[in-house]
Order: C-alpha cells, then sequence, then structure tokens
C-alpha cells in the first residue's frame, strides 16, 4: 500500500498533474522509513539478484544497528560521511543509517579512483571514507588507504553481508528537519573532467523522487541495476518507500545475463539509458515470441536523450513506451513523460516540466526566448540543490532570479513539452555555424550500420572545428565511410554542412557508470592520433 500522506495524482494525465496532485512528504528521509515500517512492517522493499530480501522493518532495524556502530566511531549530526558502495543491500542500509544520524551522505560512483576520491573526500572534509573490499578485481581498501595518507580520515570496509556492530546501541537524537539542512553531497557524474561537489537536502531529494511516485504503484518491482551511489539510487529509495514498490539490486549488469534475472523477478519497470535498452532487446529477441517481461509496464529513460528511433522499436518489440525524463544531479527530475502522451511527444521530448518546476529558454546574450526557439535550458524548482561544495562555482551556476544554468540547450513545444538539443558545450562551432552534435548522432543511429555514435568537435585550422563521428559497427557490418553517412544524412535532409568530415570506428563508446559517453575521453583520443 502506498502512504497516506498526501492527494497523489496516479492515475491522471500527465497534462492534468497540479501542485496539488504531488506527494507531501514528512520532514526527512528517516521519518519517510519509519512511516513505511508503520504502514506495512513485513512489506518486502529490497530484493538483489541471489534471492536474498529486506523487510521495512528489517531495512529500518539493520539501519538502527549500524548507525549505533558510526556513532561509536564519533559520527553524528552534520558529520560528513564519503562512501563508495556497489549496488548492494548494505548501500541501502548505510544510506539509512546515516539519515538516521543526521549525517552528511556523500556517496561515490564506484569507477573513481584515488585522485578523484582523494579530491572529494579532501573537499568534503570526510573524516570516514567507507568502501567495499575487493570488489571486480579492484582493491577498494587500498585506494582508501592512499586516500587515508594523505587527508587524515579514517575508513571502513563494508561488503555483502557484512556490518560493523557496536557494543553501545546510544544514538543522538532523532533528526527532525528543521532548518531543511543539507544531508547529502552527490558529484556530477563525470561527463566533463572536473566533477562538481553538489549539495542536497532530504526535501530537495524527495521532490525529485515525486515523478517517479506519480507513475507507480505498490504493486512495481523495479531492478535497479546502475550504481546506488548515483543520484537516481536517492530518488527511487524514496518512490520505494512513498509506494513500497520494491527494488531490485543488481550489482553489475551483464548484459546477456542481467535482463532474464530481472524477468524472473517479474520487473514491471526497466531503464535507463541506450546500453540497457539494447540489452533488454537482444535478450527479448533471444527468449522468441513469448514476452520475456509479462509484467512489464513501461520503460524508464533518464541521464540523455533516447533516439527516436528507438523509442519506436522498443514500443514495437515490448508493447510499452519509453517514458523520458530530464534532470541533473544539481536538479534531478525536472521533467517526466507520461503514457497518456501521444507517441510523438514521447518519442521527441523528455516530458512535461513537473508541477512547481519552472523552466525558462534563453538566448546565449541572456535573453527571454518564446516558445519553439532554441536556446539554454534554465530550471527553477524544490528539487534545486542548495548550490555547490566549492561556492566560487555559484555565481555563474544561477542567473539573477535564481534559475539554474542546466547547460542543456532546448526547445519548449506549444504544450510545454521539452527538448534537448544538445550542450552548451556540445556544439561545434564550424565555419562560425553552429552544429549540434545530437542532432547529427540522432540521424546517424538510424543508418543500418551502426550500433552505436558519438559525434564530437575537434580543433581545425580552416573551419575552426571540424565534426567527426565516432561509431561503433553494427553486428555483421564490416565497413562504412564518410560518404556512406553522407548519403545516408543527404536521404534524411539534414543539411550538408552538418556532415561529418572525418570518421573514426571504434570497439565500444567510453561511457561513466550511468551510460553517458565521456566525450571529453573520445576529444583527447582522436585530437592525440592526429
Amino acid at each position: 500500500m502506498s502512504l497516506d500522506l498526501a492527494p497523489v495524482g496516479r492515475g491522471k494525465r500527465g497534462s492534468d498533474l497540479t501542485a496539488q496532485d504531488m506527494p507531501v512528504y514528512p520532514a526527512t528521509l528517516w521519518a519517510l522509513l519509519e512511516q513505511r515500517v508503520g504502514a506495512t512492517p513485513e512489506r518486502v522493499l529490497l530484493e538483489d539478484e541471489s534471492g536474498r530480501v529486506l523487510t521495512a522493518r528489517q531495512w529500518r532495524d539493520t539501519a538502527l544497528r549500524l548507525a549505533a556502530a558510526l556513532h561509536a566511531r564519533g559520527i553524528g549530526p552534520g558529520t560528513p560521511v564519503s562512501w563508495q558502495l556497489p549496488t548492494i543491500a548494505e548501500s541501502a542500509i548505510l544510506m539509512m543509517a546515516l539519515a538516521r544520524l543526521g549525517a552528511v551522505s556523500n556517496p561515490i560512483i564506484h569507477i573513481l579512483r584515488e585522485h578523484e576520491v582523494g579530491f572529494i573526500v579532501g573537499q568534503v572534509g570526510a573524516p570516514l571514507l567507507i568502501t567495499p573490499h575487493l570488489w571486480r578485481n579492484y582493491d577498494y581498501p587500498a585506494l582508501a588507504r592512499g586516500v587515508a595518507a594523505k587527508h587524515g580520515c579514517d575508513t571502513l570496509v563494508i561488503d555483502r553481508g557484512t556490518l560493523p556492530t557496536a557494543k553501545s546501541d546510544a544514538l543522538p537524537p532523532v533528526p527532525d528537519g528543521a532548518g531543511n539542512p543539507v544531508r547529502h553531497i552527490y558529484y556530477s557524474s563525470g561527463t566533463t573532467a572536473a566533477p562538481k561537489g553538489v549539495r542536497h537536502t532530504d526535501a530537495s531529494l524527495m521532490a525529485a523522487a515525486s515523478a517517479i511516485i506519480l507513475m507507480s504503484t505498490d504493486e512495481d518491482v523495479v531492478p535497479v541495476a546502475f550504481p546506488f551511489t548515483h543520484v537516481g539510487g536517492i530518488a527511487q529509495t524514496i518512490a520505494t518507500l512513498y509506494t513500497g514498490s520494491p527494488m531490485v539490486f543488481f550489482e553489475h549488469f551483464d548484459a546477456k545475463r542481467s535482463p532474464h534475472v530481472m524477468a524472473a523477478h517479474g520487473a514491471t519497470k526497466l531503464g535507463s539509458t541506450l546500453p540497457f535498452f539494447l540489452a533488454y532487446a537482444e535478450a527479448q529477441r533471444r527468449h522468441g515470441n513469448q514476452p520475456l517481461f509479462p509484467a512489464l509496464r513501461s520503460l524508464a529513460s533518464g541521464g540523455a536523450p533516447t533516439p527516436p528511433e528507438l523509442f519506436y522499436e522498443m514500443k514495437k518489440l515490448f508493447g510499452v513506451p519509453i517514458l523520458a525524463n530530464w534532470g541533473l544531479t544539481e536538479f534531478p527530475i525536472a521533467t517526466a513523460s507520461f503514457a497518456d502522451e501521444p507517441d510523438e511527444d514521447l518519442a521527441l521530448t523528455e516530458g512535461r516540466p513537473l508541477p512547481a518546476v519552472q523552466v525558462r529558454v534563453v538566448g546565449s546574450d541572456g535573453t527571454h526566448l518564446p516558445r519553439g526557439q532554441e536556446g539554454e535550458l534554465l530550471v527553477k524548482g524544490p528539487q534545486m540543490f542548495q548550490g555547490y561544495v566549492d561556492e566560487r562555482l555559484n555565481a555563474d551556476a544561477f542567473d539573477a532570479d535564481d534559475f539554474f544554468r542546466t547547460g542543456d540547450l532546448g526547445i519548449v513545444g506549444p504544450h510545454g513539452h521539452v527538448r534537448i538539443t544538445g550542450r552548451n558545450k556540445d556544439i561545434i562551432i564550424r565555419n562560425a555555424e553552429n552544429l549540434s552534435a545530437l542532432e547529427i548522432e540522432g540521424v546517424i543511429y538510424t543508418h543500418p550500420k551502426v550500433a552505436e555514435v558519438a559525434v564530437i568537435g575537434l580543433p581545425d585550422a580552416r573551419t575552426g572545428e571540424r565534426a567527426v563521428a565516432v561509431v561503433v559497427l553494427a553486428p555483421g557490418a564490416k565497413t562504412l565511410s564518410v560518404a556512406d553517412l553522407a548519403e545516408h544524412l543527404g536521404h534524411h535532409g539534414l543539411a550538408k554542412q552538418k556532415f561529418p568530415e572525418q570518421l573514426e570506428i571504434a570497439d565500444a563508446l567510453p561511457r561513466n557508470s550511468m551510460g553517458k559517453v565521456l566525450k571529453h575521453e573520445l576529444r583527447r583520443q582522436y585530437a592525440a592520433a592526429r
């Protein structure tokens, strides 16, 4: 059962939602867990691929024991704690233990190494760094020791099935949320070379989870195969606590095995980026004509726009739409799509702004632009972060009206739908013309010989920048040329000035833990190769 905390507009058309339809939460994340325990104490909220389960009561009680052990180490209200755990039950337990203490949780994506982790621990001033032991053949305790030697923090190893204990169960008073303090620091997901520390409150992250709640029921089963330390991890956790819909954790997503395990668990929602969708599609094709996911209600897309052709391909294969959302670590889930929308809107946009979210489009000179014109998207609303850890970054992050500058380029349509057209830094300036890499990628993706594509700009002495298409060939494809791409792009009506003049064939595109292509790595690689 869902918590009866407020009228929630589930079942309403997305276009009809108002602020009155949004969930209303208790003051803190810990209070939300306690309310879930009070409502359905024996309901399973956490599962993993091996069959391990945690009920609401078990989650709460285990978190209390861990909180006592951390408190015995000196962790209390306002203490920052950095942690770098995989997507296992202990991560969710730790998250709630820190919430009970009123500490500042600093989750770190598992792919970051000593240089980045040391920078983060030093910047947040964490006295404790928590890691797993040997995970996926990487020695995390060695990393932690190196960070500790430089920054003077303590270290703690937590693995599957191993949590520290304390001789005393003494705890500080239950946090009350007064003043809406910062209790979470996430770092931007790394599509640029310099991640930024993003400060959030319980309230801002609960607001971010509202879109998930609006499209969920207590009968949903939601696989979590992305890193739980991403901001999406806490958003899904909040939705699970509110609706009672269980999460199924996957430490590592295996393209061949994981979809079948998800199916065995009765998955009703699948996400979240292109590599995942391609794996689901291939698994269904191998499975045959019978649905591999008979209970599936929707596919959820976040992190990067999905090519429209993939939307139609997946809907034909699974019979359900991809429901896209758009947001950033600084402003999670600003827009969302709902299943009652026309396919054209679902395929071409990232949905509408949630109630209470304002989206503004501005030109390069800061001028406000009307609907239908492309510009930088600025946002304002309850999901807004509380500024960066490095306060020097705040001045350029907001406009005079306290709207956050997202750096994403987009268009707001006549009915409020938001279409992402690129990034400020993902524009190729060739012969003084701005070319959208996202637009070119969307057309190249439809070429039958292309499995994946990223378009980047590289310096060019004659034109300023040249457009370079980095392509992963589709299975069975042997060759592809610049001329092939030009013919394909011309056939689809793309202007000649947008044709890439350089083609690079790659075995794979470098991606971060959320599936976003790391274009700065591609630029570095192919600039050095010239």
